[in-house]
């Protein structure tokens, strides 16, 4: 058993927990909380073990009578990954505390620096994070993008990526940073550093990115142009791709998918745990070919498609699991269609 534990029980944290208990081959050793709240008591009621992250936020717990078993120091004597889903900007600091446990880490992706020896995307390049001590899941955005463009490149071949990325302002039920009542370039300054992101992962491609943030929750929208190598590349080619890649669902506006709303409420019909969408989602009838370029639209449920990411990025340092394997295993658990 791989003894895993979460330090930060947020919008990530939380699911990665979850998704750790739910594998045959690990065991979730605990999770950290900064004070206690409503989320340590939903972790408490689940049965999982809460650590506070130092001995001001122990008192803290002790004070209100919250159930507590010590630190985040004590929690990293009883595993053997650490995934880091503390709050953005946070990784750097933890990361020698990290280093002196011995502990191997998994770090998240679009909080700044790369605190890690490799980016990963578990389809494009699982294999570079074998016998890592630390791994970064890239961001939500960058994570479609490698899944999507690898897929292509795969069927048909990318020589070019351009993308525009309309982002979510921020989480549902982060109501510091929202709402907004407006369309807000980010950044004004061009090009954005999502397409930098997915060449840490998809080494040489060419691509360039931009994106602004819109007023909305759920989930972030990829207008996605690949000039495709192969020549005379047909719309039926793109689609075979996109069928055939991992963790990619395809959806139609005459089926129903009007909006990134309609993705969110099939989730939720289809019992999916907090609505979860882990694909990356493209709408089959954006999918255009013209003069040598595809079109389409992708969807992208930011607070869910990374936790597989981890999941397999935590087998991967770990060790004695193949991509197939592993995907398989996180799939299965998830409920995700294996391909």
């Amino acid at each position: 058993m791989i003894r895993v534990g979460v330090n930060g029980y947020g919008t990530i944290g939380r699911r990665v927990a979850d998704a750790v208990k739910k594998q045959g081959d690990m065991e979730l050793a605990g999770v950290t909380k900064t004070k206690p709240d409503y989320k340590s008591m939903v972790a408490e009621k689940k049965g999982i073990p809460v650590y506070a992250v130092d001995m001001k936020s122990l008192e803290a717990f002790r004070a209100a009578g919250a159930s507590v078993r010590g630190t985040l120091n004590d929690l990293l004597q009883r595993v053997d990954v650490m995934v880091d889903a503390a709050p953005e900007d946070t990784g750097a600091a933890y990361k020698p505390v990290y280093q002196q446990a011995s502990v191997k880490t998994i770090f998240q992706g679009g909080a700044g620096d790369m605190l890690a020896e490799a980016s990963f995307v578990a389809q494009c390049n699982f294999d570079e994070a074998k016998g890592k001590r630390t791994v970064q899941v890239v961001s939500c955005n960058t994570t479609a993008l490698c899944r999507v463009i690898s897929a292509v490149d795969k069927g048909v071949g990318v020589a070019r990526a351009r993308a525009v990325l309309a982002r979510r302002a921020t989480d549902p039920d982060d109501v510091k940073r929202g709402p907004i009542d407006a369309v807000v370039p980010d950044p004004t300054t061009l090009p954005s550093h999502h397409g930098p992101d997915v060449q840490q992962v998809l080494k040489g491609l060419n691509i360039v990115t931009m994106a602004f943030k819109v007023p909305t929750t759920h989930m972030h929208l990829h207008s996605l142009i690949l000039s495709l190598k192969k020549q005379g590349a047909r719309r039926e080619d793109v689609l075979a791709a996109l069928e055939a890649a991992p963790r990619t669902q395809m959806v139609d506006g005459k089926s129903g998918f009007k909006s990134t709303a309609a993705i969110i409420d099939f989730a939720r019909d289809m019992g999916r745990p907090r609505n979860d969408v882990y694909e990356a989602t493209v709408w089959r009838d954006s999918v255009t070919v013209v003069d040598g370029e595809a079109y389409m639209f992708v969807a992208v449920d930011q607070e869910a498609i990374v936790v597989p990411e981890n999941i397999d990025a935590i087998r991967a340092v770990h060790g004695g699991y193949t991509k197939e394997q592993s995907m398989a295993l996180t799939d299965a658990s998830l409920g995700i269609a294996h391909r």
